[in-house]
């Protein structure tokens, strides 16, 4: 069964901005969930930490190479975050998975399939 699916990924030009969005299946996004994130893994790369946010505090943290130009939201009513890119750069160009953990656990419970974003020059 999907728990996250992922959608908004494109192709864009440099400079410009694109919104991900990630829509949660009830297990996937619930009382027990802890944090909401946003992956990506470019080819022939490991799959890297993009963003984090806090479910129930909204505290957000950020990837050093993204801050001030990517934003993480949460909509709990919807069981939905976004990710807003603005300024992109072809380095930027991956596969991009939601991601959500439990309170308690280390790793991400449960794993979008990815949307392509692609950045060209």
């Amino acid at each position: 069964q999907v728990e996250l699916v992922e959608s908004g990924g494109g192709l864009v030009q440099a400079g410009d901005s694109l919104t991900l969005s990630c829509t949660a299946s009830s297990r996937a996004f619930s009382s027990s969930t802890m944090s909401l994130s946003w992956f990506r893994q470019a080819p022939g790369q490991d799959r890297e930490f993009v963003a984090s946010i806090s479910k129930n505090t909204g505290a957000a943290s950020y990837a050093d190479s993204v801050v001030g130009r990517f934003t993480i939201s949460r909509n709990n009513a919807n069981k939905t975050m976004l990710l807003q890119m603005y300024a992109l750069r072809p380095e930027d160009t991956a596969v991009y998975y939601c991601a959500t953990k439990r309170f308690g656990r280390s790793n991400w419970d449960y794993w979008g399939q990815g949307t392509q974003v692609t950045v060209t020059p």
